[in-house]
């Protein structure tokens, strides 16, 4: 069975999410961050960085949440989550995948490390007021991509995933997003069922 290693309110909800949408069983395990786990035996054999999510399928194991989410879609549910390979689709699907982790992304980690998660001696607050900007501005470059109800079009994919997600995350900062465009796609995104089961199922780890 997939194995999903995370912790409530991380990047491993792109995973669990992923697995809901294609309807794969896995087991989540939790692993307590704030106790400082990821960093111990025997979750940094499986990941040396120290990071969640982490995917064990058979003798596969995998880190980083696009490559995971990229994956299960390849693997359990082609052409369902991710646009066959060699396609302009996938083209696009790779374009905004790459666009919510270097991008849209960044500056939240950025707000996330010089608010917590960085040695308090390594913050630095003028670091936050520079990443709230930037991520105002990149918004408006998702909200020019989109052109129908989802990033590729009519359809639902995984790239979705990955940017509803990074919104979310923006909610839970609190970050101003005043777009119609962004909020009804955020709200059509919000409302899939696979994304409230799969957070039922990590806050149940």
């Amino acid at each position: 069975m997939i194995q999903v290693y995370g912790h409530a309110r991380t990047r491993s909800l792109r995973v669990c999410w992923a697995l809901e949408e294609i309807g794969a069983e896995y087991r989540f395990i939790d692993v307590d961050l704030p106790s400082g786990a990821a960093r111990r035996e025997p979750f940094i054999s499986l990941n040396p960085g120290g990071k969640v999510p982490v995917l064990l399928d058979g003798d596969l194991v995998l880190t980083e949440s696009p490559a995971i989410v990229t994956y299960l879609g390849d693997q359990y549910a082609p052409g369902k989550l991710v646009p066959a390979v060699g396609t302009l689709l996938r083209a696009r699907y790779e374009q905004w995948s790459y666009f919510a982790v270097t991008e849209l992304e960044q500056p939240l980690w950025t707000m996330a490390k010089h608010r917590f998660a960085l040695p308090e001696a390594r913050r630095v607050p003028a670091m936050i007021d520079c990443a709230v900007w930037e991520f105002g501005r990149t918004l408006k470059t998702l909200e020019k991509g989109l052109q129908g109800p989802y990033i590729l079009g009519d359809a639902f994919s995984a790239a979705d995933i990955l940017l509803g997600h990074t919104l979310l995350w923006a909610q839970a900062f609190k970050l101003e997003m005043s777009s119609p465009t962004l909020l009804d796609y955020l709200q059509r995104l919000s409302l899939r069922p696979a994304l409230a089961r799969a957070m039922a199922r990590e806050a149940a780890a």
